[in-house]
């Protein structure tokens, strides 16, 4: 049986395990750290470099005229410089006595006036607008005489923020209450209001529900992270606590409460957008997740959506972000399933009524592909199969023998993805800067192999296998738009809307660039003589692209350079790449053809395809498996004590070298089936890694410095995956 064998590179340098770091005795206290100090003379650079392929800069001058303005500004005008002193040099003062605080002490009286702090005045609460009784009167003349008009303005002036709102509706505005007995609250005024509401003409009822909401957001946004964070867990621990109470007996019957859950997840579902809105977001998408739904009818919930949509029948899909991305998962991963065993039966079904044998392979997605011609073979065998794309996929390489339990189908992965992407291929550009690939923008007459890497991407979402790209957000961002395919196949896919913020994680420095050109001070038209045209070498042959009609002849102006900016960057990640990312979105999209897409975000697409950044090396070793060690042999202590006390690039290197990536999958640690196998040889060799089946071969090393001296060798030094 073939497999990956990662192996370390023959031409090691011994010089590396003498250079070993060795583990620090003991770590010297954080101190807290000062600002850093920003250079006003550090130059911005931006542009297209040519060290990327296709790609040729035509901003480089406006940056080298920028850092030139910059320069005179600064010569022409010396402003004072503070000096700081050496810090680490000033000696520590003693504690200052109590009898020292004593003696230093003066009396408030004796300052002036002028030193003297402001007392600030009490806020000025607002005074209650109406009292039951006036609103009511209003409400009836309103519906005598037709005109709304000061019901409309009592409802806006209420919700135009939350004093105002205090105001209209507590007993006393500016009491305290913090117990459960007495809320406060006048509940009476609260129904009448509501109740009027209802009956007051739709275009009130719209304008006022705006307000509301947008009143809601606009205090939201405005509070602190600590009370922000404070206010999604209680929500979400409601609804914990209504799922699965303690004291079942404590609380009313289901039916009679059946409004407290959708309730909350409305308010959820404005916080949500609340923290949407700002940028940075308050808190992190995460923890908007509810753990507790894990443990639900995830796949009825599902069901539940897609027969009824946003409609009067509540399910928690109606509001994915309190969705974990574990739970998400499984959901995709049964509807996978469903839709394999369904298409597999369906065949089955097809054999018998043709009164033709059934053959087991008729239940799987067989790719017979020879290595010599990777690339190829699997493009004929999935263009050939496109009907089966959603079977189970099984691997074979031609001319040998053996079965694909799993390790075949995850090298073939790995190999085809180390061959598309390698640069001499000319599919992707690698940009060095943000370690990612973009997709070229060289024009071919057929973009199929595109259309193979995003059925690739796929079929790892498909069959629970994590890959080893590197794309940019921005990448996923465009997967879900839209989440579903259109049936217009002349609707444009793949677009959408993009920022300086986006191309900051291809092309930092142009980016950096574009940022400088909309802060700049002086003349852009007459300083850069630059118009809304833009240039990329392609085979050679530089060729121009206006970003709107007449470009070459409109100039760029300090009027118009917001709209330059936002047309170059939707020519980059958008336009100038439209076809190549087309044909890979219908790629992706024809193995991964589910509404359960719609229920996620860019960010959790790409955990799906590329798994999580976030290690936790005590959960690989509390999940780890083992082969002829025992989880006490002292090999295996030295192990983890030298892998637990490792810096993050190295274990993200141990990780990479023994499974092929340095991310995790969705499930976590345990979800890797990491093994670590008694290799009986010489203690002189270095460790060996099958990353088809997440597998370490370790001699039994005798000290604990001769194996982190083997291992760093190891995973420091291996070639690729050991393949020729």
């Amino acid at each position: 049986m073939s497999e990956v064998d990662r192996v370390p590179s023959p031409a090691a340098p011994p010089a590396v395990a003498a250079t070993a770091p060795e583990e620090k005795k003991g770590k010297e206290p954080e101190r807290e750290k000062l600002p850093p100090i920003v250079s006003a003379g550090a130059g911005a650079t931006a542009g297209l470099d040519r060290g990327s392929k296709g790609q040729i800069s035509t901003f480089s001058s406006f940056i080298s005229t920028v850092n030139q303005k910059k320069e005179a500004a600064e010569n022409t005008s010396s402003p004072t410089h503070l000096v700081f002193p050496n810090i680490k040099n000033v000696r520590d003062l003693p504690p200052i006595c109590l009898d020292v605080r004593q003696k230093q002490r003066i009396s408030i009286d004796a300052l002036s006036s002028e030193m003297k702090t402001p007392v600030l005045p009490e806020p000025i609460l607002p005074v209650q607008p109406k009292t039951m009784k006036d609103f009511l009167e209003d409400v009836e003349k309103a519906k005598s005489s037709g005109d709304w008009k000061t019901v409309h303005d009592f409802y806006l002036t209420m919700f135009d923020s939350f004093p105002e709102l205090n105001a209209a509706f507590k007993k006393d505005a500016s009491a305290s209450f913090n117990t459960i007995e007495d809320s406060g609250i006048n509940a009476k005024f609260v129904n009448a209001v509501y109740d009027a509401l209802l009956n007051t003409p739709q275009d009130i009822q719209k304008t006022v529900l705006k307000g509301i909401i947008n009143s809601l957001l606009r205090e939201w946004k405005g509070l602190s992270q600590k009370r922000f964070k404070q206010l999604v867990e209680r929500l979400l621990q409601f609804i914990s606590l209504r799922l699965f109470p303690a004291k079942p007996e404590e609380f009313p019957p289901i039916s009679k409460c059946s409004w407290w859950i959708p309730s909350a997840s409305k308010v959820l579902a404005l916080l949500n957008t609340a923290n949407n809105l700002v940028h940075p977001p308050l808190i992190p998408y995460t923890d908007f997740y509810n753990s507790t739904l894990d443990h639900i009818d995830l796949m009825e919930e599902y069901h539940t959506w897609q027969s009824f949509g946003n409609s009067h029948r509540f399910s928690f899909c109606q509001y994915p972000f309190v969705i974990s991305i574990a739970a998400k998962k499984i959901i995709i991963q049964r509807d996978s399933e469903q839709q394999m065993i369904s298409i597999a039966r369906q065949s089955l079904v097809d054999k018998v009524s043709r009164r033709q044998r059934p053959d087991m392979n008729m239940l799987f997605l067989n790719m017979k592909v020879r290595r010599t011609h990777l690339v190829s073979d699997s493009l004929d065998e999935l263009t050939r199969k496109r009907a089966d794309l959603k079977k189970k996929l099984k691997v074979t390489f031609v001319g040998e023998a053996g079965l694909d339990m799993g390790g075949l189908t995850k090298e073939w992965f790995l190999l085809l993805i180390r061959q598309i992407f390698h640069p001499d291929y000319g599919m992707f550009t690698y940009h060095k800067d943000s370690y990612c690939h973009w997709f070229s923008s060289f024009k071919c007459d057929n973009y199929s192999e595109f259309r193979l890497v995003g059925i690739l991407m796929g079929l790892a979402v498909y069959n629970s296998i994590t890959l080893d790209i590197r794309f940019p957000p921005c990448c996923y961002k465009k997967l879900l738009s839209p989440p579903i395919v259109p049936n217009d196949q002349s609707m444009p896919v793949g677009i959408c809307s993009v920022t300086t913020d986006d191309l900051c994680q291809i092309m930092p420095e142009l980016a950096h660039g574009l940022s400088e050109l909309l802060s700049y001070e002086g003349n852009v038209e007459e300083d850069f003589y630059s118009t809304f045209q833009v240039f990329q070498e392609e085979f050679g042959i530089i060729k121009s692209y206006n970003l709107k009609p007449g470009g070459d002849k409109i100039p760029v102006t300090n009027q118009n350079r917001k709209e330059y900016v936002q047309l170059y960057i939707d020519f980059l990640l958008n336009k100038s790449i439209y076809k190549q990312f087309a044909a890979f979105y219908y790629g992706f999209h024809s193995v991964c053809a589910s509404n359960a897409l719609m229920l996620l975000r860019p960010e959790e697409v790409e955990i799906l395809v590329c798994g999580s950044p976030e290690l936790d090396m005590h959960a690989l070793q509390r999940s780890t498996q083992y082969d002829g060690y025992a989880k006490t042999d002292l090999t295996i202590r030295y192990f983890w004590d030298v892998v637990l006390g490792f810096p993050l690039d190295l274990q993200k290197k141990l990780l990479h070298f023994t499974t092929g990536s340095d991310r995790v999958p969705v499930g976590g640690m345990a979800d890797l089936n990491f093994k670590i196998s008694k290799n009986e040889t010489s203690t002189n060799w270095l460790p060996v890694a099958h990353t088809c089946f997440n597998q370490l071969c370790l001699p039994p090393y005798k000290s604990k410095k001769d194996l982190k001296q083997k291992l760093i060798i190891g995973i420091s030094n291996s070639e690729g995956f050991g393949l020729e």
